[in-house]
């Protein structure tokens, strides 16, 4: 359960670039940006509750690893996937439902902070929490 805890958006490595790709417009990548995102995740053997709250939303997700489930990104865009343990890291495998394009999305203790890193069409991103 190391990912358990309360974790702030600390700093993002391309991030501008991910959006890009997605189709985020530039006014939505710019206040992604700096959305002061805070995540909150509680584990209970395969069992995920995940609370995200930023500057735009708060928005409270519950799945179970190898199960697939719907999620909705802050900027609408529909996704269908599944997240599973790979040795310490979290990964979740998505599928946009507009153009089913896959986006991979893996998140990994490092040195003490939360390292999510995306994937999408090309583009790689990281987005580095430090707990609270």
């Amino acid at each position: 359960m190391a990912f358990n805890g309360t974790w702030k958006v600390d700093r993002n490595e391309n991030y501008d670039k991910f959006m890009e790709q997605l189709g985020v417009n530039v006014v939505k990548r710019k206040l992604g940006e700096h959305d002061n995102l805070k995540i909150t995740i509680e584990q209970n053997g395969d069992k995920f509750h995940i609370k995200e709250s930023s500057t735009f939303r708060t928005k409270e997700i519950d799945f179970t690893l190898g199960v697939q489930f719907d999620y909705t990104m802050a900027d609408g865009t529909d996704l269908t996937g599944t997240w599973v343990m790979e040795g310490e890291t979290l990964k979740g495998v998505f599928n946009r439902k507009d153009n089913n394009k896959v986006l991979t999305t893996t998140r990994a203790l490092v040195g003490g902070e939360l390292v999510q890193s995306y994937s999408y069409d090309g583009v790689e991103a990281k987005r580095i929490f430090k707990k609270q």
